[in-house]
């Protein structure tokens, strides 16, 4: 048997599947041209080798791993701008092989495959063999990505994605100190308060302080969801710097207490490891957003920056200006990405009084938009869909990413997809790593089958917030669907510690039992899985919510019967918007057929009858 350490290189189509189902011949004419034109060329060019086409997927094996990762570069730079609808999904690994004539197999090729599934429509994902091998060798950034397992009974892999330069920007040349900016890293500020329901407002700080940075030309701002994943764990200062190739990392704490904030941040260089500025700050909490302006322009100062007379305005410029609406704000946030669908109620009426203090909060009024959306859905199936609210956002804030998020989720659940994923489209260019946005187009992805899509939206979202539960469900349902039993696997097992952290702390949090039913079933722990379907049911049996999400796990793994009785109050109580998500849903797809399933919509679609499916 001969082995070899090689650099592994998979790559495969964005929604090739769909493509191929809307245009055979067209997309096969694409596929063909492109690999003529552009993919095996710059394969050949860097000195790569094809071991295998398979289908719209390819398998190829480089002697260098700069020479993959600059390869990868450069057919994603030449795709995204050759006016076609073929896109790759690339992933590279280094690993030993067993080569056998001229194909090769083993962990490797299997971890590039893997790879390649996470890598985002147009991206380039790396394991950290790969990255350590190219790092600082090429003038290319990467966004680390964490650990992800990628393969049945293997250690987690640890992933970072490539930055593709845009169509039309030069090709790889060497740097050069002109072109370095000042870069940093702020870590998420520790929540001192002696409460742990206050971490929403640490949090909220941290990433009002990001994005202030964001805003200064001559600073490069590590994205708040790579910041995130450091959040509650002991780093070293110089390693995070280190890890992340930033010059400076700024840490602090908040403490609140009443009417009074206390915020301590200090900021430190990442090659020496020393103190460049350090300050404490005592304040009324109505003078939290003059602090914020402090803060960052203090940290401006200390690195030397010039900060222009546009960006000093953009700094200062805040979706509102009052305390304690921008507070209720922040908690509503919080209870939206990790409470209980029996929260829907409190999310909505902290965007009420939010927008009863500030009228014109824009962002309190796109994720009113959302959390009534959810309400409608998911709990109540009347009442307002959310969809004045998201007007009333953009009418205020047009270039608000939340504000499209959401107004494209409440026409996507109305049924309108083509109008939907154009606002998808416009908030994700706005702000592509938002959790708001990305679950939202998320959605309507899924609803139109846009698996791939999809799922770079979710994995987005679950690096956004790390508690997160139902992004990593939602990943087990597309992985599912395009029929990738290890990579659904793979992502139960990470959604299934999400959820278990949950329960530690909330026994009869119903959202994260049903997602957790889900999980375990799609691991095989079936026991496991019936103990806490029976437990949900006992402790809410009247939830239409959980017990949709229950009826799908179980129709996803066979057990059309308890699917069937399940979902039976689902259908007594849904709204048309409801039943769109019924239509469309993958997870109900192995229940279709059964003729009870057939006369349950039969009997809500005439309840239904003459209802308008207009937001």
């Amino acid at each position: 048997m001969q082995r070899r350490l090689t650099v592994i290189f998979a790559a495969d189509v964005v929604g090739y599947t769909a493509l191929m189902a809307g245009d055979e011949a067209g997309t096969l004419a694409l596929l063909k041209a492109n690999r003529r034109n552009v993919f095996d060329p710059q394969v050949q060019a860097h000195g790569g080798r094809i071991v295998k086409l398979m289908g719209d997927g390819a398998l190829v094996e480089f002697g260098s791993v700069v020479a993959a990762v600059t390869c990868a570069h450069e057919i994603q730079r030449a795709t995204d701008g050759d006016g076609s609808s073929i896109r790759y999904r690339i992933g590279i690994t280094l690993g030993e092989v067993i080569v056998e004539g001229d194909d090769i197999y083993g962990d490797g090729v299997n971890i590039a495959a893997r790879l390649q599934v996470l890598a985002a429509p147009g991206g380039v994902a790396l394991s950290r063999a790969a990255h350590d091998q190219v790092v600082g060798k090429i003038p290319v950034a990467f966004e680390d990505l964490g650990n992800h397992t990628v393969k049945d009974n293997e250690r987690p892999v640890h992933v970072f994605a490539l930055c593709v330069a845009a169509a039309g920007a030069p090709s790889l040349a060497p740097v050069t100190p002109s072109r370095q900016r000042c870069s940093i890293c702020v870590l998420p500020f520790a929540n001192m308060s002696g409460d742990p329901e206050q971490e929403y407002f640490s949090d909220g700080i941290t990433e009002d302080i990001i994005t202030d940075l964001s805003k200064v030309s001559a600073l490069s701002v590590v994205s708040r969801n790579t910041a995130f994943t450091f959040k509650g764990k002991r780093v070293e200062i110089a390693q995070v710097a280190r890890q992340l190739k930033v010059s400076h990392v700024l840490e602090g704490s908040v403490r609140k207490a009443g009417n009074r904030v206390r915020i301590t941040a200090q900021l430190i260089d990442g090659e020496t490891d020393s103190h460049l500025w350090a300050e404490r700050y005592d304040r009324d909490l109505n003078d939290i957003f003059a602090l914020q302006d402090e803060i960052s322009e203090a940290i401006v100062a200390a690195l030397k920056l010039k900060l222009l007379p546009s960006e000093k305005v953009a700094i200062e410029h805040r979706s509102t200006t009052n305390p304690e609406a921008y507070k209720l704000y922040l908690m509503a946030k919080q209870y939206n990405a990790t409470g209980d669908s029996r929260h829907r109620e409190i999310t909505v009426r902290l965007c009420q009084r939010a927008i009863e203090i500030d009228p014109d909060y824009a962002r309190a009024w796109a994720l009113l938009a959302i959390c009534q959306s959810n309400r409608f859905l998911l709990v109540t199936q009347s009442g307002d869909t959310g969809w004045d609210a998201a007007l009333r956002a953009l009418s205020i804030a047009p270039n608000l990413a939340e504000a499209h998020a959401a107004k494209g989720r409440i026409l996507g659940d109305a049924g309108h997809y083509e109008e939907a994923l154009a606002e998808h489209r416009v908030a994700l260019e706005l702000d592509p790593e938002a959790y708001e946005v990305n679950a939202a187009a998320a959605r309507t992805f899924i609803a139109t089958r846009r698996f791939d899509d999809a799922i770079a939206c979710l994995e987005r979202a679950a690096r956004a917030i790390e508690t997160d539960f139902w992004a990593l469900g939602m990943l087990v349902q597309c992985h599912s669907a395009k029929g990738d039993p290890a990579a659904a696997k793979a992502t139960a097992r990470r959604a299934l510690e999400r959820v278990e952290r949950v329960i530690v702390a909330q026994p009869d949090h119903l959202y994260a039992l049903g997602f957790g039913v889900t999980s375990l079933l799609t691991l095989g722990e079936t026991d496991r899985a019936r103990e806490w379907v029976a437990r949900a049911k006992l402790l809410d049996p009247d939830n239409t919510n959980l017990s949709y999400n229950l009826a799908c796990g179980m129709s996803m793994h066979g057990a059309v019967d308890d699917a069937i009785e399940l979902i039976k109050v689902v259908f007594r109580s849904t709204s048309q918007q409801g039943m769109n998500w019924f239509e469309i849903d993958t997870d109900l797809d192995p229940i279709r057929d059964d003729p009870r399933f057939k006369a349950m919509m039969a009997e809500a679609k005439a309840r239904l009858a003459g209802a308008g499916s207009s937001p």
